[in-house]
């Protein structure tokens, strides 16, 4: 490593999502609208969940911080974003660009977890309603809950220490929206087989986990379902596990195929698109899917709609 050409910055200067003057008007109005959504969606969900004392079961309160990880991981890049397609200076403080990823990193970790104990809970809640309440008592779901918030802290202070320990550049130009890892890592002059190293094991460790715990409680919801006489029951207990899996699969999926798809099929544009999905698509997604899904939150809507 030439330490000549090696410099620890003050500062980034985001490239953004685009440079054609032609579609900045089109594109900060699109995601405007779109993470204003997510902002009113999100909360509206915390708060429906908070105010409806039906609504106080574990199931539902896994659900509350669901949105909450999603308004956090948006509220984190979106603002940036929107500002920076009119600004000239797309410039970012380095201690600034160390906390956005920091902030990212933790709630978008904590989902990836936080949806494999949502699916646990629906084992619990399917396979054995009557013992429910008592396996999954709110002192269980408060540690649950704690353990979800410590892996993404964990991981989010490995990847950052690591990340921002590098030496950069004289170039100062993130080809990107956000401070993500990938193209840091690019600025960089260090060696960087450690922090990609760090993303295939820790990183791949938690996603592998978790799709892994949401795949076996699913069976053992599956067989637990068939156990079930009638087709109404059945049907129902189906119907309660549709809105989870569908936000796994989009979220999940989209996670794996940004960071573990082939480097020789790596592209910085394809990069932005996808990255642009799950910092602002999914979150605004995710609580119209639950709320459109669940009848219990219908049911809340409308007793908020008498009532106001």
């Amino acid at each position: 490593m030439d330490r000549g050409n090696c410099s620890f910055l003050n500062e980034f200067f985001l490239l953004g999502i685009t440079n054609n003057p032609e579609t900045k008007v089109t594109l900060f109005t699109t995601f405007l609208v779109v993470y204003l959504i997510n902002l009113l969606a999100n909360l509206g969900m915390i708060i429906l969940i908070r105010m409806d004392s039906q609504l106080h079961t574990p199931m539902y309160f896994f659900l509350s911080h669901l949105p909450f990880c999603d308004l956090c991981c948006s509220s984190a890049i979106g603002p940036k974003m929107l500002v920076d397609i009119f600004s000239k200076k797309k410039s970012i403080p380095f201690f600034g660009c160390a906390l956005q990823f920091f902030i990212f990193c933790i709630f978008a970790d904590s989902e990836c977890v936080l949806l494999a104990v949502m699916a646990f809970n629906r084992y619990k809640a399917i396979s054995n309603p009557l013992l429910y309440t008592v396996n999954m008592s709110s002192r269980v779901c408060s540690l649950l809950m704690a353990g979800v918030y410590l892996v993404g802290m964990a991981d989010a202070l490995i990847h950052t220490t690591l990340t921002f320990h590098l030496c950069f550049r004289q170039s100062k130009e993130v080809n990107h929206f956000f401070c993500d890892v990938p193209p840091l890592l690019l600025l960089s002059c260090s060696n960087t087989q450690i922090n990609e190293l760090a993303i295939f094991t820790i990183f791949g460790f938690i996603e592998l986990s978790t799709i892994s715990g949401v795949v076996v409680s699913y069976c053992y919801i599956f067989l637990s379902v068939l156990k079930i006489h009638s087709a109404e029951g059945r049907f129902k207990a189906f119907s309660t596990c549709i809105s989870h899996i569908t936000a796994v699969a989009i979220f999940q999926g989209t996670m794996l195929f940004m960071y573990f798809h082939p480097s020789s099929s790596y592209t910085l544009d394809q990069d932005r698109m996808t990255s642009l999905f799950y910092t602002l698509v999914i979150p605004m997604l995710n609580p119209l899917i639950y709320s459109l899904r669940n009848k219990d939150v219908k049911n809340a809507l409308k007793k908020l709609k008498i009532k106001s």
